[in-house]
């Protein structure tokens, strides 16, 4: 293979629609494309690519070594992060990643939002017991339901406190939206101790410490990425100093929430609620995960398939930046670059 002939091999196209591709001439280019990619099915599919295009699928060293994958120059991730990917391995052979930055950020704050709504007014509960007569049966006292464990009625939001963990484009649109229903808003600064003595301005965003944060919110959205330093960045500690009140919203990846903490502290009552898009074993099952056992169907606890991305908005700007990154790099101009 060419430096002007490429194979693009799209692993997951069901989440990104193909790019009609425009490339310098002299560059010539076929497409395999896969609506969906298992493991097993992975290195026999890559084998033969220059370019790899997919959402989420585990790119590890042996994946990106020579014997698997020989001709790869380009991974195009259709998607934000990158956590699933052996980045020093692609440092090591010169091949380049891309990311789609931004292209989902209104899906995914909406979601954001609605997660939480779900959560503090507890509406898949009251929909429940609407559709199974309970409102007739219990008639007044059906109001009991929706209080917390501590008999208090859900806050509204200009009672709300927001704490904001991870300041990038789809924290800040969170924030936007919160300040936009009557939320008073805190952006947390990193939780390293140096940083986190006393209130900051980053730019022209004042950050509140990390652990002020966690004490002060009545609902905690967190969108920050996985890595060495995020992973269970809230853990028991974190939620021994919540408010009993707060409702916590996860959107970004899993295992930024220590699960078996986050299932202590609802068991006990130390926080109202919780509603998570993400796991830390992905696709999250029975076998798997401690938030789908069946303990917790008695818990306010709101769970959604990673679907937070999905809108006619973001598969359009996926494509679109596929479109961009493939094209840019085939003409020595790569954009959004990881690697």
């Amino acid at each position: 293979m060419t430096p002007t002939q490429h194979h693009i091999v799209f692993l997951q196209a069901d989440y990104c629609p193909i790019p009609d591709f425009r490339f310098p001439p002299g560059h010539t280019f076929t497409t395999t494309v896969y609506q969906q990619t298992s493991l097993s099915e992975l290195h026999s599919r890559i084998h033969d690519a220059s370019v790899v295009v997919f959402s989420y699928i585990p790119f590890d060293a042996h994946t990106l070594s020579p014997e698997v994958t020989p001709h790869l120059k380009l991974i195009a991730v259709a998607a934000v992060g990158t956590d699933c990917i052996d980045l020093e391995a692609c440092r090591k052979r010169g091949i380049v990643v891309s990311r789609s930055i931004g292209a989902n950020v209104e899906s995914v704050s909406e979601h954001a939002i609605g997660l939480y709504f779900a959560s503090r007014r507890r509406l898949l509960d009251m929909h429940m017991l609407t559709r199974a007569g309970e409102w007739s049966h219990r008639k007044g006292t059906i109001m009991y339901q929706l209080l917390d464990r501590h008999g208090q009625a859900p806050l509204s939001c200009q009672d709300e406190v927001a704490g904001i963990i991870g300041n990038g484009v789809v924290g800040q649109r969170i924030a936007q939206l919160a300040r936009n229903l009557g939320m008073k808003v805190l952006i947390a600064a990193r939780k390293e101790p140096a940083e986190s003595v006393s209130q900051s301005t980053v730019g022209s965003i004042e950050r509140t410490p990390f652990d002020a944060v966690i004490r002060q919110s009545t609902v905690i959205f967190v969108v920050v990425p996985l890595s060495t330093s995020t992973r269970n960045l809230i853990s028991t500690p974190e939620f021994q100093n919540m408010s009993p009140h707060t409702v916590i919203v996860n959107v970004s990846r899993g295992g930024i929430v220590d699960e078996d903490a986050l299932l202590e502290a609802l068991r006990n009552g130390t926080i109202a609620g919780a509603a998570t898009d993400v796991f830390r074993v992905e696709p999250a099952g029975l076998d798997n995960s401690p938030l789908l056992s069946d303990e917790t169907k008695s818990l306010n606890l709101i769970v959604t398939p990673h679907l937070a991305w999905l809108s006619k908005k973001t598969l359009a700007n996926y494509s679109q930046m596929v479109k961009q990154a493939i094209e840019g790099w085939s003409a020595g101009q790569p954009c959004n670059v990881v690697t």
